[in-house]
């Protein structure tokens, strides 16, 4: 069984003073991909914290999915590390990821890839922290980033993916005191997308993001997909970003809820391999019964029912992505639900999830 509260990771292999932000990168080392659409203000805020980076040597891909609030066209770069690709319509979270992943009208080929949140404002040294985690743990090809609420420093946005029995993920430590905060790295089921680093060679693999679902929980079943095939998940906790949170499409909007209940019902039946299933399966829509009587006055239940009824389709190609990944999974179901949560209380209070 998880812990909800396990002790931080010590390292010691690398420490903040031995890597100098532009010593051993005089070429992009990494790629960082902002998806864009109708990001207002934020975008210009999260694009300058981007330049005043300690560590430089990074190219930066904008990808604007078809925004109509002039966001794209008023963006002022400091730099040719900053490039705009223009989406001819919304492809999503997912799809303009990936778009941005895979371009080939920029030169480098970075052996990483970060995914920046549009309405994040990133520690000058995120980067350079990011960097020094990869070296710290070269078993890893995931990093995620400690999600601190822009609008009240004192308050944990997230500290990694969490992802429970009962199939309902969150953000670990979302609403938490930071103070409460792990001391150091440790190991998560999956990484927030909003301020991530993978490997490219595993995002390729893998075919990057779903572009099923669209948007939500995207990153986590990318997240999952890796942990099925081995490959370990890393939460570093000096890697800081400010987070404004669903502050463009809203954390409780018709758009938020419909996507995230629909996409909660494909990340479950595509990832969850036969012995997990016929026991996660029928409690999940137990528990989405018991979430939407509990929640009834907070948010719409319209949205979220419509989500789930909308799972239903696409559910041929659904089950051939799941033969793809149980195929290729190299974890058995015993070794996968010591990564899961089986604490109600944990799930209800969305508590730390380090493994």
């Amino acid at each position: 069984m998880t812990e909800t509260s396990a002790p931080s990771m010590k390292t010691d292999s690398v420490e903040d003073g031995d890597l100098d932000p532009m010593e051993s990168f005089p070429s992009p080392w990494v790629r960082v991909v902002i998806v864009n659409y109708n990001g207002g203000d934020y975008i210009q805020n999260c694009v300058n914290a981007l330049a005043a980076q300690s560590m430089t040597a990074f190219e930066a891909v904008i990808v604007d999915n078809a925004s109509t609030d002039g966001s794209a066209d008023k963006l002022d770069f400091p730099d040719t590390r900053f490039h705009l690709l223009r989406a001819d319509r919304n492809l999503g979270f997912a799809a303009g990821s990936n778009l941005g992943a895979k371009s080939t009208d920029i030169d480098a080929k970075t052996e990483w890839l970060a995914m920046l949140n549009p309405d994040t404002v990133a520690d000058q040294d995120w980067l350079k922290e990011l960097r020094a985690a990869t070296l710290r743990h070269p078993e890893a090809s995931l990093f995620g980033s400690t999600q601190i609420m822009a609008d009240d420093p004192t308050i944990l946005d997230g500290f990694g993916d969490a992802y429970s029995i009962y199939g309902i993920p969150w953000r670990s430590g979302h609403g938490w005191p930071v103070d409460t905060c792990p001391d150091d790295d440790c190991r998560v089921f999956a990484p927030c997308a909003a301020a991530a680093l993978y490997r490219r060679d595993l995002f390729e693999s893998l075919g990057g993001f779903d572009e099923d679902f669209f948007c939500y929980l995207e990153d986590v079943d990318f997240g999952f997909r890796a942990r099925l095939f081995g490959h370990e998940c890393i939460q570093v906790r000096r890697a800081i970003v400010h987070h404004f949170g669903s502050a463009i499409s809203g954390r409780t909007s018709d758009f938020t809820l419909f996507h995230s209940y629909r996409n909660r019902v494909w990340l479950l039946l595509k990832n969850v391999p036969p012995g997990l299933l016929l026991l996660m399966f029928p409690v999940h829509f137990a528990s989405l019964i018991w979430l939407g009587f509990r929640t009834r006055h907070l948010q719409p239940w319209r949205p979220r029912w419509r989500g789930v009824w909308a799972a239903r389709k696409g559910l041929g190609n659904l089950l051939a992505k799941r033969r793809d990944v149980q195929s290729r999974r190299v974890i058995s179901s015993r070794q996968l639900s010591h990564m899961l949560i089986w604490d109600r209380n944990a799930v209800q209070t969305r508590s730390y999830a380090c493994l």
